[in-house]
């Protein structure tokens, strides 16, 4: 895939440059204008979805401006298949939702549209401009410098000049299809630059959340941060710790299953920004990288990355479930000390915690805490149930999900948990009969049951033995 994006940046950039129509031009904010006429491009409309052309060619007909904009154009000239499109218009969110019965207005940070087709749903965004030109009503940051409201607009230029990287400012003009480039943004796409727009450190106190797509755009696209836009980055990333946990949710979604889990886990890693998103995590793995915690983490991004480029499907219940097994276990052996529980009703207990305290950064839904849960509670059943009660718990809806973690847990311990899994490996494989003969030799079968009360069990043996005499 990478070959295919540098053929693509090389020939987009080759074709730009031979173009005798392209007009480049400088704002007066310093920032350059770049225009690539239709013949001079390699999008065509056949590349865009219908749903999308509907959106433009209605807003364009209705006397607005219209554009493609951010990763779609971006992804288009590199010969990848956008994810979504998105369009930008001068047209205000109320006048969109005039145009379109199937529009529904979204968000109060940032005031959006949505066309909904069906599944597809088409965003659309007005022209940003500088929110140091809005009021309270519109424009509002906190101490920090973090956007708390942004409804202010503005013109194209001014909302170019908002965009985060110069290769995100890329507009597509349905009305003579032409790209218009802001910052240099066609040529840090040839080579292979992720450079922000404006000072990096404003740009990121404004919206931390621009830290984490630098790693994610830099694995996905192959590039390299600027180094002006990797500096700062490291100093500001607890300010990640201020995000609201539900939109951390859907940055890490697309963090790690997307196919580059363990790219984004190294890279954030070397500039500090994973431990704002995994602070329990990362208190596991911070004084001994090759902690069992460590290599689980490894394991974890390198088994979803292959499931996701391999078209199987993921889910996060076995993703947190596996990442917070060692945070689970330190904060029940924590609660074993404390209250002189067994640790088997400890880690029980401490389930609720490790979930609340990772909630608190990462707003997991509740739909896959539950699961998770029930994958934590098979880990302990699978130490006790190596004889016939296997057979019942093979029964359970997250057997599978569970076993796989026990497998992972005997890769990175070794040890009686390496055995335990080697146990279920051969069972799960085994045949109905072979698995008959595994489970009655298993080390908790055919043993004597302990009698309930010592003292009954030492009479009757003194008797017995008088009587024997």
């Amino acid at each position: 895939m990478f070959r295919r994006i540098s053929q693509f940046c090389k020939q987009l950039f080759d074709d730009s440059q031979t173009s005798k129509n392209q007009e480049i031009e400088t704002l007066d904010s310093g920032l350059s204008l770049e225009i690539v006429p239709r013949d001079s491009h390699s999008i065509s409309r056949r590349q865009i979805s219908e749903n999308a052309l509907k959106v433009l060619y209605r807003l364009h007909k209705s006397g607005y401006k219209a554009y493609l904009v951010g990763g779609g154009v971006r992804d288009l000239l590199l010969g990848l298949e956008p994810k979504d499109f998105d369009v930008v218009t001068d047209a205000t969110p109320e006048d969109i939702k005039k145009l379109f019965r199937n529009c529904r207005l979204v968000g109060r940070r940032f005031r959006l549209a949505h066309i909904v087709f069906g599944r597809d749903i088409i965003e659309v965004a007005t022209f940003r401009g500088h929110h140091s030109h809005g009021n309270d009503k519109t424009s509002k940051a906190n101490a920090s410098g973090r956007l708390l409201r942004d409804n202010v607009y503005g013109s194209i230029d001014e909302d170019a000049e908002r965009r985060d990287f110069t290769v995100n400012a890329l507009y597509y003009d349905i009305s003579d299809f032409s790209i218009r480039s802001y910052g240099g943004g066609l040529q840090d796409l040839k080579s292979g630059t992720l450079r922000l727009i404006g000072d990096p450190e404003t740009r990121y106190r404004e919206d931390p959340v621009r830290m984490l797509r630098a790693v994610r755009f830099a694995t996905k696209l192959n590039m390299q941060i600027d180094a002006s836009a990797a500096a700062p980055i490291r100093k500001l990333a607890h300010l990640l710790s201020d995000i609201p946990s539900a939109r951390m949710y859907e940055e890490a979604l697309k963090l790690f299953f997307a196919g580059k889990g363990e790219a984004n886990f190294e890279m954030m890693q070397e500039y500090g920004l994973f431990q704002p998103l995994f602070p329990l995590l990362h208190s596991c793995i911070k004084e001994n990288p090759k902690d069992p915690a460590a290599r689980m983490i490894q394991m974890v991004m390198a088994n979803t990355d292959a499931r996701v480029n391999q078209d199987k499907p993921v889910t996060p219940a076995f993703f947190y479930a596996a990442l917070l097994w060692y945070p689970l276990r330190t904060r029940a052996e924590e609660i074993a000390l404390e209250s002189g529980l067994p640790l088997y009703d400890a880690c029980f207990a401490a389930m609720g915690d490790i979930l609340e305290d990772q909630c608190r950064s990462i707003s997991i839904p509740r739909r896959f805490t539950a699961p998770a849960r029930d994958i934590w509670q098979m880990q302990l059943r699978f130490e006790r149930s190596q004889n016939p009660r296997a057979f019942k718990l093979m029964e359970s809806p997250k057997f599978r999900a569970a076993y796989d973690l026990l497998q992972l847990r005997g890769e990175a311990e070794g040890g009686a948990v390496a055995k335990n899994a080697h146990w279920w490996k051969n069972f799960v494989q085994a045949d109905e009969a072979t698995r008959t003969v595994i489970a009655k030799s298993g080390p908790k079968a055919g043993g004597r049951k302990r009698n309930r009360n010592p003292r009954r069990r030492k009479r009757s043996d003194s008797s017995n033995g008088s009587a024997a005499e």
